[in-house]
């Protein structure tokens, strides 16, 4: 590897004096480093979405590094890796997911033609997840498999935890919501977006919309049928997402006007969704 990649650019500290008091050694930073088959197909990913180049090089063993604001990536070639068997992952942490979102998926949509929700590369959409203290995030799957999960800042991870390791008190889970449809949406989050099992997934949402009959809360049935019919395109069921979208548009039609003001942006996704659709 190569370790000017990240550090070229960096101001040695200064001598400690009254004005310059000695600097926490742990105050650093910390670059994952991915494999990947083949180093200029994730390089050309990552500059469609807005990175530089910081380094590459093929010989003796390929490498590659990127850039942007203050996210480094970096690469290193591994023979026969097969994307579906990767169980690589970093974590990317930003004051705001959405305008992180925002940007990757213009750069995807530019260069694939549509958001990609199946296969490699794919992303997830920013969403609460229950088991990162109801912080939002999303999921990024790089051609090589890898996932990058960009997660919102949690107040709360500024102050340590003081508890000893597997207290219960140290919880990394949301309160629950008060609506068993929401909570189940919580759990299918949970499955699919963070441990990549959107079959499961589906599975928790569709028997829960079935349990739910007309009882539960409109907001929380259009989320949960929107968040099915993308899980259903990510299990290879298009079919089945056409159907879900349907359910979803004649619900819309009899929202009240305070609801449709709250899941606008769902419907505005699930629309989107539709027009992604094959055939």
């Amino acid at each position: 590897m190569f370790d000017g990649a990240v550090t070229a650019d960096r101001a040695p500290d200064p001598d400690p004096s009254p004005d310059h008091p000695a600097t926490d050694p742990f105050d650093a930073t910390m670059v994952p480093a991915l494999p990947c088959r083949d180093i200029d197909e994730l390089r050309d990913f990552w500059t469609a979405l807005g990175f530089d180049v910081t380094y590459r090089q093929l010989r003796p063993n390929p490498y590659l590094a990127v850039r942007r604001g203050g996210v480094d990536i970096h690469y290193f070639g591994l023979d026969g890796l097969e994307p579906q068997d990767s169980y690589s992952t970093c974590i990317v942490v930003v004051e705001d997911t959405e305008p992180v979102f925002e940007a990757f998926a213009a750069g995807l949509r530019a260069r694939y033609g549509r958001l990609p929700l199946t296969g490699f590369p794919r992303i997830t959409r920013p969403r609460r997840r229950a088991n990162a203290g109801g912080t939002t995030g999303f999921s990024l799957v790089d051609p090589a498999g890898n996932w990058v999960r960009v997660m919102r800042r949690s107040p709360a991870a500024a102050a340590p935890a003081t508890d000893a390791a597997g207290a219960s008190a140290v919880d990394a889970y949301a309160a629950r919501p008060e609506g068993r449809l929401a909570r189940a949406l919580d759990d299918a989050v949970v499955q699919a977006d963070s441990h990549g099992d959107p079959v499961q997934a589906c599975k928790i949402l569709a028997g829960a919309l079935r349990r739910s009959g007309g009882d539960a809360d409109p907001a929380d049935r259009v989320r949960a049928l929107a968040y099915l019919a993308e899980l259903t395109v990510r299990a290879g069921d298009p079919d089945a997402a056409r159907t879900h979208l349907d359910d979803l548009d004649a619900l819309a039609g009899d929202l009240a006007s305070d609801v449709r003001a709250a899941v606008e942006q769902t419907l505005a996704e699930a629309a989107d969704l539709r027009t992604a659709l094959p055939g």
